[in-house]
């Protein structure tokens, strides 16, 4: 499984607002501080909006707001908004795709690879994921 770079600026989006506290933030800013392309980033915006990470507010005042608290988002949802099921092979998401799931000695190995990368990652919110560079951040340099 790959993270595409679209994906990675999601998360990278969704680490900002989640540090925002609720803040209504403009896509110009979200763009310069995560050095994500404005465009690229316009999409995204709209799909993390259309599965309910995000919430967009309209107008002069206008912006993007984390839709739920941090600990409720996780890595999980962003890439599921994003690229989809995360899978090692397609036979992981969809057994019908592969005329061989059901005699191959490998399937087993792919569906339970999926299981255990989905569980870290629904494990891993935005909260934890703060919390954890703020400790980074604290820490002194050697």
């Amino acid at each position: 499984m790959e993270i595409t770079r679209e994906t990675d600026y999601a998360v990278r989006c969704v680490l900002y607002l989640s540090r925002k506290g609720g803040e209504v933030v403009m896509i110009d800013e979200i763009s310069r501080e995560m050095l994500i392309p404005r465009s690229f980033l316009a999409k995204i915006l709209q799909r993390l909006s259309k599965t309910g990470i995000v919430t967009s507010f309209r107008g002069v005042k206008g912006g993007f707001q984390l839709a739920k608290k941090p600990e409720e988002v996780t890595l999980l949802d962003v890439i599921n908004a994003i690229q989809g099921p995360v899978a090692m092979n397609i036979c992981a998401v969809n057994e019908a795709a592969c005329g061989f799931s059901s005699t191959c000695a490998v399937h087993p190995v792919w569906v339970d690879l999926r299981e255990i990368v989905e569980g870290y990652l629904r494990k891993t919110d935005f909260r934890k994921l703060n919390t954890s560079l703020q400790t980074a951040a604290k820490k002194p340099k050697k």
